[in-house]
């Protein structure tokens, strides 16, 4: 008797670049034939935190925090490799990266296309998200590729503790200014809303239906009423996000091009660095998975990162 094999991914989780980059257009195309949809819930934000998109952000961490097993959580330091290979990747190679790539496209290959003082601007907000490592959207990804989620957990609680001490003199550093604002009030209601509320919401519900109905229900009945909802709440985010911009990216289609060059390439780069050393060690697939991928940019983080580098860090007001 053959074993059962695992089911293999679905056609929509197949296609998702797809659809991601289809929703990056419906975004666009809102943001400039309706530009009130925008308008309207931009007025929604506190601290710099767009609440429609943490709403939609909940909707994709959620599925993941209810497989949370909170006794992976306390044997994560059981299994240190996959912590090592996250920190040491996210603070002592990653942020040095960006800013190589950054620095020889902005400022040596496209040095014909970009004005100087705008190439330091772009150059500043590659490094910036280079020196910060994603949080919520690791979740997502662990979610999506079958990733340990306890020790996922663990892997972004600890390079968001590392982020408020490394931050600033990374940053520092690299640009070479000294003054350096970090946004704390945002960075920390970023922490709270991300990552406390969505695992405590996650871990007092698998507690409670588990007690009640049993694991076998829960597991096998409760998170699939979940499939797709972490996907859906993905691909909204991306609307609302590129409909924000839709105005700004028709303007300066170039640019974006341009920005997005060195932004893949460290993608890339550092996935393999991740992923690769993970092999190498023998790191098993589930924590391997998110390691890797805590460090790099995915395709729907990428392309929040070339609107971010465009629109956001690179506006002067992160670096005074």
């Amino acid at each position: 008797m053959k074993e059962a094999t695992k089911p293999g991914i679905g056609f929509f989780a197949k296609y998702l670049s797809v659809w991601v980059a289809l929703c990056i257009v419906l975004g666009v195309a809102i943001g400039h034939f309706l530009p009130a949809v925008p308008t309207f819930l931009n007025r929604f934000e506190y601290a710099k935190v767009s609440i429609p998109v943490a709403i939609l952000i909940w909707l994709m961490i959620y599925p993941m925090m209810l497989k949370v097993d909170f006794t992976s959580i306390r044997n994560a330091g059981k299994k240190p490799k996959g912590l090592v290979i996250t920190l040491v990747v996210n603070w002592l190679i990653k942020p040095f990266t960006m800013y190589a790539l950054a620095w020889f496209f902005l400022k040596v290959v496209f040095r014909a296309l970009i004005p100087e003082g705008l190439s330091t601007e772009y150059l500043a907000g590659t490094v910036l998200l280079g020196a910060a490592p994603c949080t919520a959207m690791v979740f997502v990804w662990s979610y999506l590729s079958d990733g340990d989620a306890g020790y996922t957990v663990v892997q972004v609680a600890i390079n968001d503790l590392v982020i408020l001490v490394a931050f600033t003199p990374i940053v520092a550093f690299l640009l070479g200014v000294s003054d350096v604002h970090v946004p704390w009030d945002t960075l920390i209601l970023s922490v709270v809303l991300f990552v406390v509320i969505p695992l405590g919401a996650g871990a007092l519900t698998r507690s409670r239906l588990i007690r009640r109905r049993g694991r076998e229900w829960f597991e096998k009945v409760f998170l699939g009423k979940f499939d797709g909802i972490t996907e859906a709440g993905l691909l909204l985010t991306l609307v609302i996000l590129f409909a924000f911009q839709g105005e700004t990216i028709l303007a300066n289609p170039l640019d974006i091009v341009l920005i997005a060059v060195p932004l893949v390439m460290q993608t890339y780069l550092i996935f393999a660095i991740g992923y690769g050393w993970a092999k190498v060690w023998k790191v098993p697939y589930g924590i391997a998975a998110p390691a890797g991928m805590i460090g790099a940019s995915n395709f729907f983080e990428l392309a929040v990162a070339v609107a971010i580098s465009l629109f956001g860090l690179a506006s002067g007001a992160a670096i005074p």
